[in-house]
């Protein structure tokens, strides 16, 4: 098994005023040679957008695109017609393929909106641009809860990218435990701890940390308290 952990505090960070974010990966004026992509995820962004603000219409191209808002809702719009307000609950899923341009504002006036914006590298360029909004199934207590998976592989409240990636929640007791097991051999996991803290395959994690896991079949989740986590599992190219 080999593992690789990335701390809360060790992040790329940038306060913009509207904006506050931490890269869990290089992205914009954050680049860390180290730090470029865990397999095929190449985005892990922590963002809190202010009241009234947000990310004007910009442009994307061959990437998958997921957006988990955390508190707050997103008001998004895009080149292919839709207008819609994504809340906790849901999930984005956006495909840019052959190009794409959106907005992501928020909603409130009054609140801070929080969410995770995650890019996974697409199986390959040139796909027809996608945009789908989901409504999640209800997480039950200290199971995973499927909420991305490849093309025809999820169901009714699960997205789909064009990649073998498996994206869960955890919402886990302190105390619980729970195995993750590879969907694909060869495939690797980042876990990203939302709150809480827990220990990893053998490693302790707080809240906002993460960590990379290769060459293994799966790894034991256990939480020293209450703890929300995200699996990422992607091929590791």
């Amino acid at each position: 098994m080999k593992k690789t952990i990335h701390r809360a505090a060790t992040r790329g960070y940038a306060d913009h005023g509207w904006l506050r974010t931490h890269h869990t990966f290089s992205f914009a004026g954050y680049y860390d040679p180290g730090r470029i992509h865990f397999g095929a995820l190449r985005v892990l962004n922590d963002d809190t957008v202010a009241p009234g603000e947000g990310f004007g219409t910009h442009p994307h191209e061959n990437m998958e695109i997921v957006s988990l808002v955390l508190s707050g809702a997103l008001r998004h719009g895009d080149s292919m017609g839709n207008m819609q307000l994504l809340k906790p609950g849901e999930l984005q899923v956006m495909t840019a393929g052959t190009g794409i341009t959106h907005s992501e504002m928020n909603a409130s006036r009054e609140e801070p909106v929080k969410f995770l914006q995650i890019w996974v590298i697409t199986d390959a360029e040139g796909h027809t641009p996608r945009y789908n909004q989901i409504e999640l199934a209800p997480a039950k207590r200290n199971e995973f809860r499927l909420i991305v998976a490849p093309e025809g592989r999820g169901g009714e409240h699960v997205g789909w990218i064009h990649q073998t990636a498996w994206f869960h929640t955890l919402d886990l007791d302190a105390g619980r435990e729970a195995r993750y097991r590879m969907n694909l051999h060869g495939n690797g996991a980042y876990v990203f701890v939302i709150e809480g803290t827990a220990e990893v395959a053998g490693e302790p994690l707080g809240p906002r940390d993460g960590m990379g896991i290769s060459d293994a079949d799966d790894f034991l989740i256990r939480a020293s308290e209450n703890a929300r986590l995200l699996v990422i599992e992607v091929p590791m190219i």
